[in-house]
């Protein structure tokens, strides 16, 4: 890759995601010659370490996230070191800035990875603008927010108004790893590269759409920080509403990362408010069993470790389609996908078997884990007179490319902030938006019309109310990708 020479400046470097995810994707794109020839990657976290130690440390973790080449990592790992200090020590960032200009040709450009708790991201941010770390006429500079960008709409404003005190927008670069899966990405070229598909993505053909992330696990050592926080926030307010604009939005005029970002912005902003008369028949809340008696967990949280939502779009496109979204902790399987349920056709021409019911065609995306495309359709059974049949077209990557054909999420991201391509990264309007949603649920949760919080069994699909939740539509949840397996 030709290109400026960066300064990778990881904040939290010691942390488990600059260990699991973060070099181990630099290491790839490295592998891959997709990094700049000269690059260095500064670690900067408490933690003591000489750089030797912060290497091999770092080697662990791509030995086991990452295909290693022992050539190949000796090469990479000398553009590694490690600065300890901490970002609010009187100094500690000028030493940290001293130690990068020595290491950097004058022209070199910066990027910092804030890989720390949310609550710190703005000390660290100030800190970076009262070194004057932050901005330079000469070279591009550019910071990225992991997720959650603030705990709520006000705290995402008033994030968002420190971070452009110190930086411009085009130097934000808010991170959801959703956004990095191809499956994801997928979606933009499924709808808009085929010309079949886009004439009948309307409220004329599809009769309600489905999104589930779904995962397997318990909170596990997450339990204090998820308690605080719940699903809505944990996985609605940032994956799912990420799902839903991608799904949605109308066509971009080009895939400039602010064409796209202004067209998810419209989705958002066309969200029907949820009031709080509503939200009983809208929205379902549960608790997987056991939840309570879980370390770091307030034996009398109202926390919902489940939740589905019932949203509509009201714009042109979509008016009167029901979006259904439900995510969970300790649910059956661990998946992720989107059901595009079409219309019945209006009027049906053959004779059914009186113990069956007219199936509708559906579209299943499946961003994980076996990521691919399935179309399910009516065929007719041979030798019959009109007996018919549902019978599915099926794409897998891991058939077509290969098993290993999908990067780690991370790389995809990481090279995009390489290159200044901010389309795949939240914007500040797309971050608030998003909050002024899910901020009204959780406020309505807290009141008199919320839906009762039930329990559901670990290894279950949901509280019983879940499971009917699309009745009002005469349909059911769909597991689209794994029916098909």
């Amino acid at each position: 890759m030709k290109g400026p020479s960066p300064s990778i400046v990881i904040f939290g470097a010691s942390g488990d995601l600059t260990w699991r995810k973060l070099v181990p994707a630099l290491y790839n794109l490295y592998v891959k010659e997709r990094l700049p020839q000269e690059f260095r990657i500064v670690g900067h976290a408490r933690t003591e370490y000489t750089h030797e130690q912060f290497r091999e440390h770092l080697h662990e973790g791509v030995e086991k996230f990452a295909e290693i080449d022992s050539g190949s990592w000796e090469q990479f790992a000398k553009n590694i070191y490690y600065v300890q200090g901490r970002y609010d020590e009187p100094g500690a960032l000028q030493k940290l800035n001293d130690f990068v200009k020595e290491k950097e040709p004058a022209n070199a450009s910066r990027l910092y990875y804030l890989a720390v708790p949310p609550t710190v991201f703005a000390p660290i941010v100030n800190s970076l603008g009262k070194a004057h770390m932050a901005r330079d006429n000469d070279r591009w500079c550019r910071v990225v927010f992991e997720k959650p960008f603030g705990h709520d709409l006000e705290s995402a404003r008033e994030l968002n108004a420190i971070a452009h005190n110190v930086l411009d927008e085009s130097q934000i670069y808010r991170i959801d790893h959703y956004l990095g899966k191809e499956t994801v990405q997928n979606i933009l070229v499924f709808r808009f590269a085929n010309a079949i598909f886009e004439p009948v993505w309307n409220r004329n053909y599809i009769d309600h759409i489905q999104i589930t992330a779904a995962e397997s696990v318990d909170v596990g050592h997450r339990a204090h920080f998820y308690d605080e926080v719940g699903v809505l926030r944990d996985m609605f307010q940032n994956h799912l509403m990420q799902l839903l604009t991608l799904v949605s939005m109308e066509p971009p005029a080009s895939f400039n990362a602010d064409a796209l970002r202004n067209e998810k912005v419209k989705v958002l902003a066309s969200l029907r408010p949820m009031s709080p008369t509503t939200l009983a028949d809208h929205s379902v809340r549960g608790q997987y069993e056991g939840y309570l008696k879980t370390d770091g967990v307030d034996p009398q949280s109202t926390t919902a470790t489940f939740a589905a939502l019932n949203l509509f779009i009201d714009n042109w496109r979509w008016q009167g389609v029901p979006f259904y979204l439900r995510s969970g902790k300790n649910l059956a399987e661990k998946t992720t996908d989107i059901v595009i349920h079409f219309k019945c056709p209006p009027h049906l021409l053959f004779d059914l078997d009186s113990d069956k019911e007219m199936s509708a065609n559906y579209i299943s995306l499946c961003i994980q884990p076996d990521e691919g495309i399935h179309l399910r359709f009516e065929t007719k059974v041979p030798d019959t007179d009109s007996r018919m049949q549902s019978v599915d077209m099926e794409f897998h990557y891991s058939e077509e490319f290969g098993p290993m054909a999908l990067p780690d999420a991370y790389e995809r991201l990481l090279l995009d902030v390489l290159q200044g391509d901010a389309a795949l990264f939240t914007r500040a309007d797309e971050i608030e938006l998003s909050w002024k949603l899910i901020d009204a649920i959780i406020e309505g949760w807290q009141t008199e019309y919320a839906p009762p919080l039930e329990t559901y069994a670990p290894g279950s699909w949901g509280p019983q109310r879940a499971y009917n939740f699309l009745d009002n539509v005469g349909a059911h949840w769909i597991m689209g990708c794994e029916e098909h397996d």
